[in-house]
C-alpha cells in the first residue's frame, strides 16, 4: 500500500540521529485505520528516551504511546496498540480526542534492526521508496534501493482481531525544490517547505545573497545547480534579478522538471518572454506558473512564501484548487 507522511523526513532524520547515540527508540507505525483519525496509514513517529517526532493523535494519547515504545526499544521486542475511539464513551475519557475512529499501530524497536542507518539515509537522499514490510510472527523488512534491514524479533500478540497478519506499507521519495535565488521570501519559505515534507536546496550565485540565507549555495550556473542537487519535482525561479531569471528560465525549458514556478508580476514575465527564443517558451508552456503562488492576499515575504508552499502543497496532492 502506497502511503504519505509529510513529517517523514523529520522523522527520519531524527531517527538516524538516536540510532548513532545507541539510545533505546522506536518508531511507531500506523498501519491501518478506521473511521476519523489524526493520522491515517503510513504516519510514522519516532519515541526515543530524550526526544519525541512526529505526532498520531495531536498529543492528547502520546504520554501512553511513549511509555508502551520506549518499553519495546528496551526490550527489543515488537508490541502492537490499538487506539478505538469510536463508542460514546470515548467521548467523555479522561484523554478524549473527540474522534470517533481506530488506529492500529506497530512499535519497531530501532537498535534491533540491522543496518537501518543505510537504508533511511538512502531514501531521505531520494534513492527509491522506503518499504517495510511486517508480520504478526514478528517479521520485519525494511528496504530502500539496494540497501536493506531484515530481522525477526520478539512479538506480543496482536490485541485486535487479526484479519490481516502481514502489513506492507510503500513511502515514495521526498518530493525535491531547487529555489533559484536566496531572496527575502526564501527564509521563511524553506521551513515552511521542508515541514511539508519538501527536501530543499536554495542556489544563489550572489555572496551577499547567500549570507542572507545560511542554507544557500553557490553552484556554477543554473544547469550545474540543477544537476548537483536532482533531479527535482519543482524548481522556483526566484532571483529579483531580471537578467538571472532569464538564464534560469533559458536553462529550465530544456528540462523535464514539471513544476516551473517564477516570482513576479505577469507584466515582468511578459517581459521575459520576448528575450526568450519560441521554442523555449513554447518548452515551458503547460510548466510554469507566474505569477507563482495562490491568491491567498496578504504582502510582504511571509505572505509570498505561505503562498507559494500552499501552491506547491495542492499540486504535489493533486488537489482541485486552480493551481496554474
Amino acid at each position: 500500500m502506497e502511503v504519505h507522511d509529510a513529517g517523514l523526513p523529520q522523522v527520519l532524520e531524527a531517527c538516524i540521529g538516536a540510532l548513532g547515540t545507541g539510545e533505546p527508540a522506536a518508531i511507531a507505525v500506523v498501519l491501518e485505520t478506521l473511521g476519523s483519525t489524526y493520522a491515517r496509514a503510513g504516519t510514522v513517529v519516532l519515541f526515543a528516551q530524550d526526544q519525541h517526532v512526529g505526532w498520531l493523535s495531536g498529543g492528547c494519547l502520546e504520554p501512553e504511546i511513549e511509555r508502551c515504545a520506549l518499553q519495546a526499544a528496551s526490550e527489543g521486542r515488537i508490541d502492537w496498540m490499538e487506539i478505538d475511539t469510536r463508542d460514546d464513551a470515548a467521548l467523555f475519557s479522561g484523554n478524549a480526542v473527540g474522534c470517533r475512529g481506530c488506529q492500529r499501530i506497530a512499535l519497531i524497536p530501532l537498535g534491533a534492526l540491522p543496518g537501518c542507518t543505510p537504508v533511511l539515509q538512502a531514501w531521505l537522499d531520494g534513492a527509491g521508496a522506503l518499504r517495510l514490510a511486517l508480520d504478526a510472527s514478528g517479521g520485519v523488512r525494511l528496504a530502500c534501493d539496494t540497501q536493506c534491514s531484515e530481522a525477526r524479533l520478539p512479538v506480543q500478540a496482536v490485541p485486535w482481531s487479526a484479519e490481516q497478519t502481514r502489513w506492507n506499507l510503500q513511502w515514495a521519495p521526498p518530493p525535491r525544490v531547487l529555489l533559484l535565488g536566496a531572496g527575502p521570501e526564501a527564509t521563511p519559505l524553506v521551513p515552511a517547505l521542508r515541514g511539508l515534507g519538501w527536501r530543499v536546496t536554495v542556489n544563489d550565485p550572489r555572496v551577499a545573497w547567500r549570507e542572507r540565507c545560511a542554507l544557500a549555495v553557490a553552484s556554477d550556473g543554473v544547469e550545474a545547480a540543477l544537476a548537483e542537487g536532482g533531479p527535482f519535482d519543482a524548481v522556483l525561479v526566484m532571483h529579483h534579478n531580471f537578467e538571472l531569471d532569464l538564464q534560469a528560465l533559458h536553462a529550465l525549458a530544456a528540462t523535464q522538471v514539471s513544476f516551473v514556478g517564477l516570482l513576479g508580476p505577469a507584466r515582468r514575465r511578459d517581459d521575459l518572454f520576448t528575450l526568450l527564443p519560441p521554442a523555449a517558451v513554447e518548452a515551458l508552456a503547460g510548466r510554469l506558473r507566474s505569477p507563482i503562488g495562490l491568491d491567498l492576499g496578504g504582502r510582504g515575504p511571509h505572505a509570498i512564501a505561505l503562498s507559494i508552499a500552499a501552491q506547491l502543497q495542492a499540486w504535489r496532492h493533486a488537489s482541485a484548487l486552480p493551481v496554474s
